[in-house]
């Protein structure tokens, strides 16, 4: 149970960073096509991650 519990922190995690990476590539036009703007990528990864 405990081990499980921390793999799935883990993967959240990874998934997070992911998504921050992926994000942060992207341009401030393309972020805008989107709807985001820089500011908002970590509330969407966690978002994402949860």
């Amino acid at each position: 149970m405990f081990v499980t519990m921390i793999a799935a922190k883990i993967r959240a995690y990874l998934r997070y960073r992911e998504t921050v990476r992926e994000l942060s590539r992207l341009t401030d036009r393309e972020l805008d096509d989107l709807g985001l703007s820089r500011s908002e990528i970590a509330y969407v990864a966690r978002s994402h991650a949860a």
